[in-house]
């Protein structure tokens, strides 16, 4: 629970000034949007997992984020850090929804 109050609270962060964070910025909104599904979970019990692999989709964007934060500038450094710190909060959150929603044995 902490993990999904801290996300609920957390400002979505900024697209920065280049075309690669712009990019990365419209990827995460994406993600993001994916992950509303846990708030169904968490609100009402539904369990109801999006049918896109959005943990992959994830790796895969905090991998194309850190490449681009390696070459900015200082301004868009702190863009990428924010950006990539939401990504992971963002796989932790449904990985943990994923976890809680399975069957238990």
């Amino acid at each position: 629970m902490d993990s999904y109050t801290l996300w609920r609270r957390l400002p979505f962060p900024s697209g920065g000034s280049t075309q690669g964070l712009k990019m990365t910025y419209a990827d995460l909104a994406e993600a993001d949007e994916y992950i509303t599904t846990v708030i169904r979970f968490v609100e009402s019990g539904i369990f109801k997992p999006v049918p896109v692999d959005v943990l992959a989709m994830l790796e895969e964007l905090m991998q194309r984020i850190d490449r681009l934060g390696d070459a900015a500038s200082d301004g868009d450094q702190a863009v990428a850090r924010s950006q990539h710190a939401y990504a992971a909060l963002l796989h932790l959150v449904y990985r943990q929804f994923l976890e809680a929603g399975r069957p238990h044995e």
